[in-house]
């Protein structure tokens, strides 16, 4: 039964957190887990609604934009993070249905982000730094110290995005690279985001961590990890 199937991932991916945090020293009710639902079906956020999930996430917006719409219609009440690469294009959309976006790389982005939300949206919008934790802005990810690409800088996103009346900054998001370990991706982020509260105390979030780190990520101070198939499963092809 996929009832039971999610439950059993969902108790597990809870362990984890728990004695991550129980090593680390922290106290679980400070990590939000955000099931990642791309590629499945609504009717698995309801499910995961029913056993007591209140943040999901998804990174495209033509899944997510008819899903939200199909999962409220079955009366499940969830929060939405968009947790993927965002075209500005897709802004108007987004606000319409996310209550957090995770992955803004760009003044531009910021600027386009917050125009939507002015006009299609009643209420602020969390936004989230993506940081490239290796300087490497060519995967996505805001640079710190950019002076090649002002638009990427992270401080000049972080400061479009906190005078955005709209926008509510809220912290960082970062995906270890392939060629780090994940400790050492996330020590890096960490030390990000603590430049950030400086100059934005406010900007507390640190989105790190997936079904593979979410550990080491807990290690250095996580607030949201961001798991898909440790809970759901294996996921389905993407047609």
């Amino acid at each position: 039964m996929r009832e039971e199937e999610i439950a059993a991932g969902l108790a597990a991916v809870r362990n984890r957190i728990e004695v991550a945090c129980t090593s680390a020293g922290r106290d679980p009710a400070g990590v939000t887990l955000v099931v990642v639902t791309k590629t499945y079906p609504a009717s698995d956020v309801q499910v995961l609604a029913k056993l007591g999930v209140t943040d999901v996430g998804e990174n495209r917006d033509q899944e997510a934009a008819p899903k939200a719409a199909e999962v409220a219609a079955l009366g499940a009440q969830v929060r939405w993070h968009f947790v993927g690469q965002l075209q500005r294009n897709k802004c108007r959309s987004v606000v319409e249905y996310a209550d957090v976006v995770h992955s803004v790389d760009s003044v531009r982005l910021a600027r386009a982000l917050a125009g939507a939300a002015e006009r299609h949206r009643d209420r602020p919008l969390d936004v989230l730094v993506q940081v490239s934790v290796d300087g490497d802005p060519a995967r996505g990810g805001a640079v710190v110290g950019s002076a090649v690409e002002p638009d990427r800088d992270v401080d000049r996103v972080a400061l479009t995005i906190a005078e955005a009346g709209p926008l509510r900054l809220a912290g960082v998001m970062a995906v270890a690279p392939l060629h780090w370990s994940a400790g050492a991706a996330f020590e890096k982020l960490a030390e990000i985001s603590a430049r950030m509260r400086a100059a934005h105390p406010e900007a507390t979030a640190v989105s790190a961590g997936m079904s593979g780190d979410l550990e080491p990520a807990i290690t250095h101070g996580a607030t949201h990890v961001r798991i898909g198939s440790a809970v759901l499963g294996t996921r389905p092809k993407l047609r």
